[in-house]
């Protein structure tokens, strides 16, 4: 692989809470991350790691609660760098489209929590700042949802919409097996 980075969003603790946000899909999601984490750390590959901070006291990502710390196995090593934000997109309010770019940095393969907020929003605006972006759906999840009119969303249903709302036009769909294949047989990102 060349010019490519492991883009991982938002891994934290508070994601744990089964109450605060209900049902979710991909329960191997984290272990799927961490296999990707190994590989591209035995590949010499870069990471860059997302963690969000919420400015509002009752979040379970606000600062000063447990939930806001990386979950165990996704703290960053010392050259992996970490963004700290407040906003769906990991682009906003960070220097990571300009750390991206000084490290020659043109394709993405992105990971983490949740599929339908934060790592879709981070998957659109890198593809509309002209990163390729390779999204895997085996290493990211998403929670039930309620809709406006009640109507109510499995996890999974959640998880494959926003996936097929991405799918060719912001990034390629692709499992954890697909990327790890493409890792080791080739010094190029493959598409």
């Amino acid at each position: 692989m060349k010019n490519v980075c492991l883009l991982i969003i938002d891994v934290q603790k508070g994601f744990d809470d089964v109450e605060f946000w209900g049902k979710r899909n991909n329960p191997d999601a984290e272990e799927n991350m961490l296999t990707l984490i190994d590989a591209f750390r035995d590949a010499h590959l870069p990471i860059f790691h997302v963690q969000h901070q919420s400015e509002q006291s009752h979040s379970p990502f606000y600062p000063t609660k447990l939930g806001y710390q990386l979950k165990t196995g996704f703290e960053p090593q010392e050259d992996e760098p970490l963004f700290i934000k407040s906003v769906n997109s990991a682009f906003i309010g960070t220097t990571l489209k300009e750390d991206l770019e000084n490290k020659g940095i043109k394709h993405l393969v992105i990971v983490g929590l949740t599929t339908n907020h934060c790592v879709s929003t981070t998957v659109r605006m890198a593809a509309n700042y002209g990163f390729e972006v390779s999204l895997i759906h085996d290493a990211t999840a998403a929670f039930k949802m309620i809709s406006y009119n009640g109507m109510e969303f499995s996890a999974g249903e959640v998880h494959e919409s926003a996936l097929s709302h991405l799918h060719q036009e912001f990034a390629e769909i692709l499992s954890t097996e697909e990327v790890l294949a493409k890792v080791m047989r080739s010094s190029h990102f493959i598409q």
